[in-house]
C-alpha cells in the first residue's frame, strides 16, 4: 500500500488541484455556450506539439505558443454575424487536420501520439508537480478575482457593459485561462479528453444546483470525486488513467440524471 501511495501521490495531488480550474471554467463554458472551445484548444495542442518537433523545441513551448495564437485568432475572428460554435468548429477541424498532417511527416513523434491524445496523469513526478500547482493556483486566483464580472456578463451582458464591465476584456481573460488549462491538462488527460473533464462535472452539477454558486461547488465536488476514484481505480485495475477518470465522470452523470428522472416521475 505504501508503494502505491508513493507512486500515486504526485498524480493524485495534481488531480485534486485540477478542479480549481475545471470547475469554474466548465461552468463558464456552459453558461457562455462555448463547450466546443475546449475541444478546439485541445486539437490545437497537437499542432503545437508537431511544430515544436519540427523546430526542435520543447513540446510545452509549442503548446503554449499555439494556445496563445488560437486565443488571438478567436479574438480577431469575433464577429456578431458569425456564431461562436461555427467559428470553433472551423478552427477545431483546421487545427486537428494540420496537426495530424505535420505529425505524419515526423515518424519520431508517431509512437508518442497516444500519449498526447489521452495523456497519463501517472507520469506527473514530485519534480514537475510544483510547477503545475503554481500554474493552477495562479489561474484559480485570476478566475476568483474576475468571477463576479464574468458572472454578471453571463446573466445580463448589456446591463454589465452599461456598468462599465468590458465584455471583450473578460472574454480574453476567460479564453486565456482555458489556454492555461490546456497546457496543464495535456500532461494529465491528453488533448482528446480535455473537453470531457471540463464539461461533464459542470453538466452533472447543473442537474442538482439551484444557483450559480451551488453549480460551481457541485462541479468541484464531482470532479474531485471522479478524479480520485478514476486514478486509484485505474491503478488497481491496470487501466488507462485518463480514460478511467472520464468514464467515472460519465457514470456519475448517468446516475444523477437517471435519479433525477425517477424522482420527477415519482413526484408527478
Amino acid at each position: 500500500m505504501l508503494e502505491w501511495l508513493a507512486l500515486l501521490a504526485p498524480a493524485w495531488l495534481m488531480g485534486c488541484a485540477l478542479p480549481l480550474l475545471t470547475a469554474p471554467l466548465g461552468c463558464l463554458m456552459l453558461w457562455r455556450r462555448m463547450s466546443f472551445f475546449a475541444d478546439t484548444m485541445a486539437h490545437g495542442t497537437l499542432l503545437g506539439v508537431a511544430v515544436a518537433g519540427v523546430l526542435g523545441l520543447p513540446f510545452w513551448f509549442g503548446v503554449i505558443g499555439l494556445a496563445m495564437l488560437l486565443v488571438a485568432l478567436l479574438w480577431f475572428l469575433h464577429d456578431k454575424r458569425l456564431p461562436n460554435d461555427a467559428l470553433l468548429a472551423l478552427c477545431s477541424a483546421t487545427l486537428l487536420c494540420s496537426g495530424l498532417l505535420v505529425m505524419q511527416q515526423l515518424p519520431v513523434l508517431r509512437p508518442e501520439i497516444m500519449g498526447y491524445l489521452f495523456g497519463d496523469l501517472l507520469t506527473v513526478t514530485w519534480q514537475s508537480l510544483p510547477v503545475f500547482i503554481v500554474a493552477i493556483l495562479l489561474g484559480a486566483a485570476i478566475l476568483c478575482y474576475t468571477w463576479s464580472r464574468q458572472l454578471r456578463l453571463v446573466i445580463a451582458e448589456d446591463i454589465a457593459q452599461s456598468e462599465g464591465i468590458s465584455a471583450a476584456i473578460q472574454r480574453l481573460i476567460f479564453m486565456t485561462m482555458l489556454a492555461l488549462f490546456t497546457v496543464i491538462a495535456l500532461k494529465a488527460v491528453g488533448s482528446l479528453l480535455m473537453g470531457a473533464i471540463l464539461v461533464i462535472p459542470a453538466l452533472t452539477a447543473r442537474l442538482l444546483a439551484h444557483s450559480p454558486k451551488q453549480m460551481l461547488i457541485g462541479a468541484f465536488v464531482c470532479a474531485e470525486l471522479c478524479i480520485t476514484t478514476g486514478l486509484w481505480g485505474s491503478a488497481w485495475l491496470d487501466l488507462a488513467t485518463g480514460l478511467t477518470i472520464v468514464l467515472c465522470m460519465s457514470l456519475l452523470f448517468t446516475v444523477v440524471f437517471v435519479g433525477q428522472k425517477i424522482k420527477t416521475s415519482m413526484s408527478s
